[in-house]
């Protein structure tokens, strides 16, 4: 009892949210182009890993690979890239038929210079996308990612026509 009610007293702190889903996305597509943003995020999304919410932790691992792109040390860069890197691929594979997981990383290895050597899983990871597309019950998500692929020049006139 005293366990219950000290966890409830915890939850009840101010400033103490589980994030959704819902709340992350905008955060995210926010960190691509804010330092500030990113650190928010990535200050979020701490408590989650893959055993925990693996499409939350996937989503840190991202952004923990967008801090890259704010520090100017290239050892700092790394040590970002390679730490998300590794959250991501863990989330990944706890739920390896995440359609959002596999769109995060698929976003992810479309946007990283090729020397960093992370590109292997675009193709599979995108024919998965659009496999999943119109099973995808999710609308905000296929809208997501949907337009993501509208603003790409990655899909041939075939793979558009699996858009909905």
């Amino acid at each position: 009892m005293k366990l219950l009610f000290g966890l409830s007293i915890f939850l009840a702190m101010p400033g103490f949210i589980f994030p959704t889903k819902e709340q992350v996305r905008p955060m995210y597509k926010k960190a691509a182009n804010s330092e500030a943003a990113c650190k928010d995020l990535i200050k979020i999304l701490a408590p989650f890993n893959e055993n925990n919410n693996a499409l939350l932790s996937g989503y840190k691992g991202s952004a923990t690979m967008m801090m890259a792109k704010y520090v100017f040390n290239p050892f700092s860069k790394m040590s970002y890239f390679n730490k998300g890197k590794n959250i991501l691929e863990n989330a990944i594979n706890t739920e390896k038929n995440n359609v959002e997981l596999r769109f995060i990383r698929y976003c992810v290895q479309t946007n990283i210079p090729f020397f960093l050597g992370y590109k292997s899983d675009i193709k599979p990871d995108k024919e998965f996308i659009l496999a999943s597309l119109k099973k995808l019950d999710e609308i905000p998500l296929r809208t997501m990612i949907v337009e993501y692929f509208g603003e790409q020049e990655d899909l041939s006139s075939l793979e558009k026509q699996l858009l909905p």
